[in-house]
């Protein structure tokens, strides 16, 4: 029955976690939580109930699971309300209220376990008990002094084999910690008693008090072994429980030698000799199962403690038989008490040496501490209720209510400093709110105690007393619901799990503790009867046998200590495991070297550098934590080596599958050797660790450590480099993965931006960029066989287009109904968003490795599967409208069409369109009047599908698609018909079609806009334009069919078509519709040629009147007027034009095209009238045209802008270069400004200032060359102005050898400025001498004056360009010349402190003299042939300079 009630038992304590969590979070998943755990309670609950024999218990916990399931029902009800309304500070408010209820509902039911319920009888008794200590004076004993003294003894011995009978239940069964606590509240009744009446025998009131006190502690410390017990049987796993329960054992039995040692008078040495074993008693538990740590000590300190105890209880235990044998027994008592103490200390150490072996282990799992310690809030929660009990109780004395407050204000402050540190340590902010709010509460309900119990010390009315109970119920409220908080598993520590390999470690060092204590206790029993007889020989003889056991016992456990170092073994194991994988990398390189090392392919080399990479980045995170815990923390050594060890096995095989698929000799040998150069230093990093082996006092090893952790570190970054740069070889793919994934992203935002559109306009982007991304992947398909290194610009592609399907997507997922169909395309993007990402990564590493199959094989799947998950996303949408799917769909298909036919009027234009069968026209006509009258049947049934179902609106797209396409080729083979010798007759009729095909794509769209959309819409009025326009085309066409064959009227009729055609364009042109891509303001100004040519030709037919010249007037006034205005618009949104240009260039446009179509229809007059005088208004008309184009002309190259030139112009190229210049200068200057002195130790503050005038006179060089190089890029515009230099040159070799002379200038003064602060930096770094400095300054000062020269040749002196330009020459010069003066200052400053040590002695002297000398003539020959050498040069480059520069030279 113990065994059903034990696991029931269990399954109550797991629910409350449960319900922890959902109170303080409720969501679906907790909340899910929280139904099993109720049904797990249930059946928990009828588990202990029909275990139980007393039925009064069984209905209680019957009772108490009913609560919990009531209570559960309201919180998950008013979760539900609090997640509805979720600011609602009023729901918000119950929930807290419900959750407190149900966690006191659970405590409760906690309570009515078989085991806990006789605890808190216990633990009531104790208190209850305890207040016979709460008087103010104790009556005189009634006994003689050695009986009480007797029985206080007999009662101290029951306690204290109590409480270890308690502790011993805890690990039993349930039935036996009832039996236990009941026995020890007994226990504690009698021995109360007992020491009462030996406080009844003190002879003064202090020492009474004195007595009286220690009960107290006694008391005190019952309770919390009580409370600990009780914690330890509900959740044995709790973390650091154990230890708890055991300190609280100690506790109690240091607290009853201390009322012995007060009370007693034995003989002496008897009771030091009782309460030595008592305690070792006591600390033998801590040797049962170490798996939490007992102290603070690491295993070194450990080992330091065992050392210096066993020599404390080496001299003590001597001491214990010298003073037995004299008969010195005080000092025979010391040395006991002594003895025990370095037993205990002993034992300790062991313990915790034990703990840290076991949890040293690799396969073990060290624990760690939690936020807050929840068995001392529940401590804390017990003694203010206790407290708070006796502040009301009637029968309180004041000096009892004084002490009660006291207790309360110890605890409650207590508390608010642990809630104050919890709320520092966790990063929880809602965990981190309720702390500080919990201690704001119980910190204001005990002031509002504290006053209410000053009144009551005042006044001990029933009306104080009434205030002081009403104060208690809002704290003791307060402490509960904290107390229920601080239990959250969230904040519990977690224990530690040691391995079966770490507890047969710990093994020897538990059993030779073990063996110490039982012979310390039988030599203490021992020397206690010889300090009464120490005359008796067979006892000494025993003594002696427990003191060798002991020392040899101690000596076994200090060699088991040492053996068991942690961390030893592991670095041993790993020590080999890298000796292995040395071995095999070297058999690698040695194959590489004679080119025979096998290729991996079974793997993508992307693969093999990702997995070398991450294996690389883990390795050079570990190497600190090794060096932290070689030097001290021996716990953690063998985990870390261990896992250091376990990365070099597939570091050595992803570097050796990395090196295989290299094409470069090089590259492999650098992989390979940088490997073993990183399991080198992993190795001697290793021996190193062995070495400190954790011990922070061994500083001789501290250094050997830091050094190899450096070394470790520069072999990773070292191969990091290498990896990096293998990696940039492919491209931006990491950025381009980046960019995918950060759309990717977006698309999981709670809330997405305001819609501006419909789902009909998201879904018509989201379908173009899908497509795109489709035909993208097929490219790559294609290009990963035949151009892999075009694949980079092709995964550019892809990413741009996913980033702008990801936020469309995002639209269309917000805007679609209902909310499943969002929620589908969101999630299809996203897979898309993975596939386009995984395709990237192997375009990139495919450019690595061109010729690696396996990849261009996972490219393809790739490829493939991105084309896959693009259907998907199309499929996504169609479910969002199908009609409006459809409409997509039709309009890319017309799309199709008319790139069809653009392509058939090129063939027809080239005369090359003829027919196959000797068909005529005739042959075709009716077949193309009669699919386009079903045509105009499937329109009338698309506007109507706008405003029906989606189906129906499916159905007319795609029935219209399909007759377009069915009346495009028809109208191809009647074109084709006419015969390829009348190539203008063809263009018009297929001119015909294809105006049919544009309105009807613009109808389309205009269907989807209006679809689902009210009859009064403005959407509704585009469709019904589009509609008009749809019929007019085609009627137009229809007209066109039929006057094809009428020479006399075609031409006409070309013309009607056209002119209407230009109309709709127009239409199109004047729209507030901003153009997709923008084109430069130079193309707009081409395309005005062809409005010039169109003209001159449509005044000729208009002359002329032939039809011939009227079709061919038609057809290229179509391409003219559309190429303009396309042009005119694009170039007029293109970048920088503003916005009175803009409206400039389009009211031009706008007019050159009116006027031109007034032009067309009086040339539509006069072939149906022709008369001189009409012919004679042409001019004015073509006037009228040419008019409007000079000023379309003027507005584009207003577009320009003043900064705008001809590229070409060598001035121009000048300027750039001098721009150029100015741009590397300032780039240098900004190295510069980040650039600070080398830190060493200050020697003389000069030297300090001198690296600071460095800096500071070449930052200001570098502004001065900025400024110089700036103004003479104006100077030299100053020149074009005024026309010494012209744009296009009359002698374009004399001023583009001025131009040549200007760049090359400016290219001098960059790169001096350049080593200038390249010379800066080395000199401020140490790296480079003062002279070098110096020369590069002069070398500044020099190209600055030939600069100078080159602007002067043409150039007026007295402009204001010169000016500025002469001025910066001289700022310049002057700060070349400060940083030339501060460095040779430096040089010479040098020169004369640096000492000489002369040698006094006459051999070394001269020696040191004639070392000297050979300097010296050895420096003199060096500066000779550097001077021929500075000749040489400057010989050849004055070759190159004008005189001018010479002069100035000299």
């Amino acid at each position: 029955m113990d065994l059903k009630i034990d696991v029931s038992q269990e399954a109550i304590q797991q629910p409350l976690n449960v319900f922890l969590k959902f109170s303080q979070h409720p969501d679906c998943v907790a909340a899910r939580e929280t139904a099993q755990a109720l049904k797990t309670l249930a059946q928990a609950a009828r588990g202990v109930a029909a275990s139980t024999n007393d039925p009064e218990a069984a209905h209680a916990m019957l009772d108490s699971a009913r609560d919990v399931m009531e209570g559960s029902a309201m919180l998950i009800q008013e979760a539900k309300q609090a997640l509805i309304a979720p600011g609602d500070t009023e729901s918000q408010q119950r929930l807290a209220q419900v959750a407190k209820a149900v966690s006191h509902s659970l405590n409760n039911c906690v309570n009515c376990l078989p085991g806990q319920k006789d605890v808190d009888v216990a633990l009531k008794s104790i208190g209850e008990s305890s207040k016979k200590l709460l008087v103010d004076s104790l009556p005189p004993s009634t006994k003689p002094f050695q009986e009480a003294q007797s029985e206080l003894n007999q009662a101290a011995a029951d306690l204290n084999q109590s409480a270890g009978e308690v502790v011993h239940a805890t690990r039993g069964q349930s039935g036996e910690l009832a039996a236990a606590s009941g026995k020890f509240s007994d226990d504690f009744d009698e021995f109360l008693d007992a020491g009462i009446e030996m406080a009844g025998q003190a002879q003064t009131k202090e020492d009474q008090m004195q007595v009286i006190g220690n009960l107290k502690n006694i008391s005190m410390a019952s309770s919390k072994l009580l409370l600990a017990a009780k914690s330890l049987s509900v959740d044995p796993g709790a973390p650091n429980a154990k230890n708890l329960l055991a300190a609280a054992a100690r506790a109690v039995t240091e607290s009853i030698n201390q009322l012995i040692m007060l009370c007693t008078q034995q003989a002496p040495g008897q009771k030091e000799c009782d309460n030595a074993l008592r305690e070792l008693e006591t600390v033998k538990g801590m040797l049962e199962n170490p798996n939490e740590p007992v102290s603070d000590l690491s295993y070194f300190d450990c080992i330091e403690s065992v050392m210096e105890n066993s020599k404390v209880l080496g001299e003590s235990m001597a001491g214990i038989s010298q003073n037995a044998k004299t008969g010195d027994l005080p000092a025979f008592g010391e040395c006991v008490g002594i003895a025990s103490k370095a037993l205990c200390g002993l034992t300790e150490a062991a313990a915790q040496a034990a703990y840290l072996v076991g949890i040293s282990d690799p396969n073990s799992q060290a624990g760690h501490q939690g936020l807050v310690d929840p068995i001392q809030f529940a401590r804390a929660n017990q003694a203010i209720q206790m407290a708070c009990q006796n502040l009301v109780d009637p029968g309180s004395s004041p000096s009892q209510v004084l002490s009660a407050a006291t207790i309360v204000a110890k605890h409650t402050s207590a508390l608010c400093n642990a809630c104050r540190i919890a709320s520092s340590k966790t990063a929880n902010p809602v965990a981190k709110r309720h702390f500080v709010q919990s201690a704001k509460e119980v910190a204001n309900s005990t002031a509002n105690l504290v006053k209410t119990i000053k009144a009551l010390d005042g006044d001990f009315s029933e009306d104080n007393r009434n205030k002081c109970r009403i104060a208690t119920t809002p704290l003791i409220e307060a402490v509960e619901n904290l107390t229920a908080f601080a239990s959250n598993p969230e904040f519990a520590s977690i224990p530690a799990q040691i391995s079966s390999e770490g507890s047969q470690a710990q093994e020897p060092i538990l059993v030779s503790a073990k063996t110490m204590l039982e012979s310390s206790s039988y030599l203490i029993r021992t020397a206690r009867s010889l300090a009464i007889n120490p005359k008796d020989p067979p006892t000494w003889s025993v003594l002696a046998g427990h003191s060798h056991t002991v020392s040899d016992s101690i000596k076994s456990l200090i060699t088991s200590i040492r053996d068991k170092a942690p961390g030893q073994r592991e670095c041993d194991y790993s020590i080999d495991g890298i000796n292995r994988c040395i071995r095999d990398i070297e058999q690698a390189s040695l194959a590489a070297v004679s080119q025979s090392l096998a290729t991996r392919d079974d793997i993508s080399v992307e693969a093999l550098q990702e997995q070398l990479t991450s294996v690389v980045q883990e390795i050079g995170h570990l190497i600190d934590p090794i060096a932290t815990a070689a030097r001290g923390e021996a716990a953690q050594l063998g985990h870390k080596v261990t896992q250091l060890a376990s990365y070099f096995e597939p570091l050595i095989l992803a570097a050796v599958g990395v090196a295989s698929k290299m094409l470069d000799h090089q590259q492999q040998m650098t992989v390979l050797d940088q490997t073993k150069t990183l399991a080198e230093s992993a190795l001697q990093m290793l021996y190193a660790a062995k070495e400190g082996g954790g011990n922070p006092k061994a500083q001789h090893t501290h250094d050997a450590i830091t050094e190899a952790a450096q070394l470790m570190k520069e072999a990773v970054d070292d191969i990091m480099v290498t990896l990096n740069e293998a990696a940039s070889e492919v491209g931006l793919v990491g950025g381009m993965v980046d960019a995918i994934a950060e759309a990717m992203s977006k698309l999981d935002e709670g809330t997405p931006p305001e819609p501006k559109g419909t789902f009909v306009d998201y879904q018509t982007t989201v379908v173009k960029y899908s497509k795109a991304i489709a035909v993208t992947a097929q490219e790559m398909m294609t290009k990963s066989v035949t151009n892999p290194e075009e694949l980079g610009g092709l995964a550019s592609q892809m990413t741009t287009d996913y980033g702008h399907l990801a936020l469309q997507g995002q639209m269309a997922a917000a805007t679609a109904e209902p909310e499943e169909i969002g929620f589908q395309i969101r999630t299809r993007v996203q897979d898309l968003g993975h596939g386009c990402i995984f395709l990237v990564q192997k375009a990139g590493a495919l450019q690595v490795c061109p010729t690696d199959s396996y990849t261009k094989r996972e490219l393809i799947e790739c490829a493939r599967s991105v084309t896959e998950k693009v259907s998907l996303v199309l499929s996504a949408l169609q479910a969002g409208n199908k009609g409006t799917q459809a409409c997509i769909t039709a309009a890319t298909a017309v799309s199709g069409i008319i790139a069809d036919l653009d392509t058939t009027i090129m063939f027809a234009t080239a005369g090359t369109l003829n027919a196959e069968n000797g068909e005529t026209f005739a042959d075709h006509r009716e077949n193309i009047l009669k699919t386009a009258k079903a045509l105009v049947e499937d329109t009338k049934l698309l506007v109507s599908g706008a405003a029906s179902t989606p189906d129906k609106l499916a159905q007319a797209a795609q029935s219209s698609a399909a007759t377009i396409t069915q009346l495009a080729e028809v109208v191809k083979l009647g074109a084709a018909s006419l015969g390829s010798n009348d190539p203008e007759t063809q263009v018009v009729l297929i001119n015909a079609i294809k105006d049919v095909a544009k309105a009807l794509s613009d109808l389309i769209g205009a269907t989807k806009g209006a679809a689902s959309k009210p009859a009064d819409d403005p959407s509704m009025y585009q469709l019904k334009g589009a509609a008009k326009v749809m019929v007019t085309n085609v009627t137009s066409l229809l007209k066109t069919v039929k006057a094809v064959e009428d020479e006399a009227t075609r031409g006409t009729r070309a013309l009607e078509a056209t002119i209407e055609y230009i109309k709709q364009e127009l239409t199109v042109f004047q729209s507030k519709d901003i153009p997709e891509k923008t084109s430069s303001p130079e193309e707009s100004i081409r395309m005005t040629k062809g409005i010039t040519m169109a003209t001159a030709k449509a005044v000729a037919a208009g002359n002329s009147c032939r039809q011939e010249d009227v079709i061919a007037t038609a057809n290229l006034s179509r391409k003219a007027v559309s190429d303009m205005l396309i042009a005119c618009k694009q170039a007029s949104f293109y970048p920088d034009v503003s916005e009175e240009v803009r409206t400039r260039a389009l009211r031009y446009g706008t007019e050159c095209t009116l006027g031109y179509l007034d032009l067309l229809e009086h040339v539509l007059v006069i072939l149906q009238k022709p008369t001189p005088e009409l012919k004679h208004q042409l001019a004015a008309f073509s006037k009228r045209v040419a008019g409007a184009v000079t000023e379309l002309i003027q507005a584009a190259e207003a577009m320009k802008g003043t900064e705008w030139v001809d590229p070409e112009d060598p001035t121009v190229i000048a300027e750039t270069e001098l721009l150029g210049a100015a741009a590397s200068i300032e780039a240098a200057a900004k190295k510069l400004e980040q650039l600070k002195p080398r830190a060493k130790p200050k020697q003389a503050d000069e030297t300090l200032d001198f690296e600071e005038q460095i800096l500071e006179a070449a930052k200001s060089i570098a502004a001065a060359t900025s400024a110089l190089v700036k103004s003479a890029s104006a100077a030299q515009r100053e020149l074009v102005a005024q026309g010494k230099v012209g744009s296009i040159p009359a002698n374009a070799a004399d001023d583009g050898q001025w131009s040549q002379g200007l760049i090359s200038a400016a290219r001098m003064v960059a790169a001096a400025t350049s080593s200038l602060c390249e010379a800066a930096n080395a000199s401020v770094q140490g790296h480079a001498s003062e002279e070098k400095l110096i020369s590069s300054a002069k070398q500044v000062a020099a190209s600055t004056a030939q600069l100078l020269v080159a602007c002067k040749v043409k150039a007026d002196q007295d402009s204001e360009a010169m000016k500025r330009l002469q001025a910066a020459g001289n700022a310049v010069k002057r700060a070349s010349d400060n940083l030339v003066r501060a460095a040779q200052k430096a040089a010479f400053g040098k020169a004369d402190d640096d000492d000489v040590v002369v040698k006094t002695k006459f051999v070394g002297g001269i020696a040191q003299i004639i070392a000297a000398q050979e300097e010296m003539l050895k420096k003199e020959r060096e500066l000779e042939e550097a001077r021929k050498k500075l000749a040489q040069i400057r010989q050849q480059q004055y070759k190159f300079l004008p005189t001018e520069l010479r002069e100035d030279e000299g």
